[in-house]
């Protein structure tokens, strides 16, 4: 059992590692999931969002499906603020044209139907993709750059396909990223690090962290 970092009547915010699911797949494989975990001792509890199962970090679950919907309304309004780390390949420098480092990406996405679940760039059919991202440290001798990300949409692969689109795949990705940037892991180095929202209830403003593990 994954030990909650915080849980009410309402809700529960939990750390989930990578290599594990967000919900169940198809296949006696892939039953073992964090909602199914989670569900053992929480009966009650409904996903509200997705980390893919490569990712880490904190991800919230809902209490009861009048939570649910209210949390998911969160969601689909941007109210929940999600900070993630992830470290790059490559030296990417922080952009000259803001004096607080933080760069953005712009880059509509949709399924690329050939190889899914792969996704790509297209700018005249793909869904409107923003994430805001500034440099955290370089590393000279691996040839990567740390990051903070802070996605303002939440397509599925958004911080993947962004960054390969930027010319820094994240290092250990295995969809997105070449063979030897991929070998610089043993995991897709992107960790969910800060979530942030207003309480549906209490109305008091929730922020849990989590370090990433890397």
């Amino acid at each position: 059992m994954i030990e909650p970092l915080f849980v009410d009547d309402t809700l529960l915010v939990l750390d989930k590692p990578s290599g594990l699911l967000a919900v169940p797949g198809r296949g006696a494989d892939k039953q073992d999931a964090l909602s199914t975990r989670v569900q053992r001792l929480y009966p009650d509890a409904l996903i509200v969002h997705r980390l893919d199962m490569a990712t880490s970090g904190l991800m919230l679950m809902a209490r009861g499906i009048h939570a649910q919907r209210s949390l998911s309304k969160a969601f689909a309004e941007r109210a929940v603020h999600k900070s993630y780390e992830a470290v790059v390949d490559g030296h990417l420098l922080p952009p000259a044209n803001d004096p607080d480092g933080w760069g953005v990406i712009d880059l509509p996405i949709i399924v690329d139907w050939p190889r899914r679940p792969l996704r790509m760039i297209d700018a005249h059919q793909g869904k409107p993709s923003i994430t805001h991202w500034r440099v955290l440290a370089h590393d000279a001798a691996a040839n990567t750059t740390r990051l903070e990300l802070a996605p303002i949409t939440g397509r599925s692969h958004q911080l993947r396909v962004h960054l390969q689109a930027l010319g820094h795949p994240i290092v250990g990705d295995a969809l997105y990223a070449s063979a030897p940037v991929q070998a610089k892991a043993n995991r897709l180095l992107l960790h969910a690090c800060v979530l942030t929202m207003t309480h549906p209830v209490t109305r008091e403003i929730l922020t849990l962290t989590s370090p990433a593990p890397f």
